[in-house]
């Protein structure tokens, strides 16, 4: 009896546990989030959409220095100035096809400059935290390390956005072809 009324209130501790998830996230990152979204789509109406779009109609050019802007100044400015996890809604200025390549850009670089701007991330600083605990402790600047890895995450980003540039494009090819071939198929 005993082993059954141990069982029933573990179960019911579950679901205590979830309400209790629950109500935290009710009360802290969805208002949040509610009040970030306002606040940019408010700054997006003063901005004016068509200068966005400008923007990233720029930053949607097929030319080389297309891309620096579209997967390293981009993803940067959304990164800095939206923080995770808003950062990803820039994505929606640019065309349907970049999109992808913008997202993984974006959120591989919610990481790298957490030693410079904590305000990026502040959820994952833990990450940052554990690995400057090990460099104070073998006596090496923090400095250093910080501006190095956001360097180089400016540099993986720009690698990954026009990786994923790249596969999103044959994907998407492969599925027209496929697309093409059913409909060539049904109309015979």
């Amino acid at each position: 009896m005993e082993a059954l009324a141990a069982a029933a209130e573990a179960f019911i501790g579950l679901f205590i546990a979830g309400g209790e998830v629950f109500a935290g996230l009710v009360t802290g990152i969805v208002p949040l989030l509610i009040v970030l979204m306002t606040a940019i789509n408010a700054l997006i109406a003063l901005i004016g959409p068509e200068r966005i779009d400008r923007v990233a109609e720029a930053a949607a050019g097929t030319k080389w220095y297309h891309y620096p802007l579209r997967y390293i100044v981009l993803p940067f400015l959304a990164v800095f100035f939206l923080t995770n996890p808003m950062a990803y809604t820039l994505g929606r200025f640019l065309p349907e096809r970049f999109k992808p390549a913008f997202y993984d850009s974006a959120v591989s670089y919610v990481h790298p400059p957490l030693g410079l701007f904590p305000h990026i991330n502040p959820a994952e600083i833990f990450v940052w935290l554990g690995i400057a605990e090990g460099i104070r402790t073998l006596g090496l600047p923090l400095g250093d390390l910080a501006i190095r890895y956001a360097l180089v995450g400016l540099v993986v980003i720009f690698i990954r956005g026009i990786v994923t540039e790249i596969m999103s494009g044959i994907m998407w090819a492969r599925a027209e072809a496929a697309e093409a071939e059913a409909a060539e198929e049904g109309g015979a």
